[in-house]
């Protein structure tokens, strides 16, 4: 299965470790903190581009992807934005030394450049739906994936992941795309 695709009706798929450049906050999508965080992730992954040019081979900038959660007995969506909590992420490609990401973490030249870190995760077992059209539309999508998980007999088991497979500033709903994933298990 690839990472960066997804079909048009919610799939049950199933993915292993992933390696990437990540960012930790709270604040809503678009908010100053969130804007800083996605600077500082993107400084520092084009920091890393060079380094791994010269080291091993060039790779392009990955594509934005978010984690979500919210720290609240509400539904997520119930939640205001403004206490959303991320996990902000761009997967790399294999090999990316540790040292290479200190070194692009000194060289961004971004002030929130010390908070991107080097992690690996894993999701598993996941549901996921390629959304198609404007993020205030996502709920749909959701619903259909919630559908799958009751009709499979499975339970979320992580975060709310998106793949930001358009511009995250693209105000077309025709071209907007994201990749929806739920990590589940057995109920």
């Amino acid at each position: 299965m690839n990472w960066y695709s997804a079909a048009d009706d919610p799939e049950v798929v199933e993915f292993g470790p992933v390696r990437g450049l990540s960012v930790t906050g709270q604040g809503a999508p678009g908010g100053p903190v969130y804007t800083t965080s996605v600077g500082a992730l993107y400084a520092v992954a084009g920091a890393l581009l060079g380094i791994a040019a010269r080291a091993v081979r060039p790779f392009e900038m990955p594509l934005l992807e978010g984690r979500w959660w919210a720290e609240d007995e509400r539904p997520p969506l119930d939640v205001p934005r403004e206490e959303w909590w991320w996990h902000l992420f761009l997967r790399l490609p294999e090999p990316v030394d540790e040292v290479w990401a200190d070194e692009a973490r000194q060289s961004a030249g971004h002030p929130a450049a010390a908070r991107v870190q080097l992690v690996t995760f894993t999701e598993g077992l996941c549901v996921q739906v390629l959304h198609r059209g404007p993020y205030a539309e996502e709920p749909k999508s959701l619903a259909r994936m919630d559908a799958l998980m009751r009709s499979e007999g499975l339970v979320r088991n992580g975060l709310h992941h998106e793949i930001y497979l358009s511009d995250t500033g693209e105000t077309d709903p025709e071209k907007m795309l994201t990749v929806l994933r739920q990590p589940v298990r057995a109920a």
